[in-house]
């Protein structure tokens, strides 16, 4: 759940899914925010506080983007996510992969 510490009010959410241990990977995803915070620092600070915490287990976070969903794509793209295919989501539906590895990630400063 995300928080807007200004205001207290819950304005989005994302989650970790699909632990591959023979991998070393986790997905993040299913990741909402609330409109008024889109195009801000919000979606950014949500996703580096979950990509620092995964790469404590993990070797590859992969994000799963619908490939209709160019707004996500960007996003993930802006965050040093790297297009490496595509496979099916959790409900079966074809989507675009992008991955980063621990060794690429920068943690903000």
């Amino acid at each position: 759940m995300a928080l807007d510490r200004a205001t207290g009010e819950i304005v989005g959410m994302s989650r970790f899914h699909g632990y591959d241990p023979q991998r070393s990977e986790v997905e993040i995803g299913w990741t909402f925010l609330a409109r008024s915070h889109w195009g801000g620092t919000y979606n950014r600070e949500l996703k580096n506080l979950m990509l620092s915490h995964a790469f404590r287990f993990v070797r590859s976070v992969v994000f799963l983007v619908g490939p209709d969903n160019v707004r996500s794509q960007r996003a993930v793209e802006k965050i040093g996510a790297v297009r490496v295919g595509s496979r099916p989501d959790a409900d079966g539906r074809e989507s675009i992969a992008y991955r980063i590895k621990s060794s690429e990630f920068r943690q903000p400063s």
